[in-house]
């Protein structure tokens, strides 16, 4: 419906604006990441949802194009509301949260106010092959972590095309010269051990 408001910032808090445009005011929800990005400017432009109801019209907005397509897909999730989805990209950012649903890692998910096992399972469940299609790329914003090796970007790729995690990781430890070689030759020697 909106695709971006654009003006004057009247008021802020960690999860409201007010956003004067030509005079009008709206009432903007956001997240803490965008609270972060915008809390020092006067003015801004937010990437917008509207969530429409029988007894409300509510706006969030979000400082990229991103966070509000992460907004939008965990939406589409059975049992994830609109608030929800807010505090999940509160506590984390759309890069971390496309590594826990590729790694499948439920405890990152679990940290989250109000993520409890059954929503973290079907979060990862219902997100697999909707985020992180980007292929490779995710290695890329994965090397920030200490754990980061080959095998563990070889791991990332096997997962984003698809291949079971414990699959993948048995077919990694079958590979000799583990060490010695290049992400893609691991990942064409576990694709070759599956």
């Amino acid at each position: 419906m909106y695709a971006y408001i654009q003006g004057k910032i009247t008021f802020k808090s960690p999860s409201l604006l007010y956003i004067d445009v030509n005079g009008l005011a709206y009432e903007v929800n956001i997240t803490l990441r965008t609270y972060d990005c915008i809390q020092n400017l006067e003015q801004c432009r937010l990437y917008t949802h509207v969530k429409v109801s029988e007894d409300a019209w509510v706006l969030y907005g979000f400082a990229d194009e991103q966070e509000r397509t992460t907004f939008r897909q965990l939406l589409s999730i059975n049992g994830v509301g609109a608030g929800t989805a807010r505090i999940i990209l509160s506590s984390l950012s759309p890069a971390e949260l496309e590594r826990a649903v590729v790694m499948e890692d439920t405890g990152m998910l679990e940290k989250v106010k109000g993520i409890g096992t059954k929503t973290a399972q079907r979060i990862v469940l219902e997100l697999k092959g909707k985020i992180g299609a980007k292929g490779l790329a995710l290695s890329v914003n994965y090397s920030t972590e200490s754990h980061n090796t080959k095998a563990n970007d070889a791991l990332i790729a096997l997962v984003n095309l698809g291949i079971n995690k414990t699959a993948a990781e048995v077919a990694l430890k079958k590979i000799n010269n583990l060490g010695e070689l290049a992400v893609e030759e691991l990942v064409k020697q576990a694709l070759r051990n599956l």
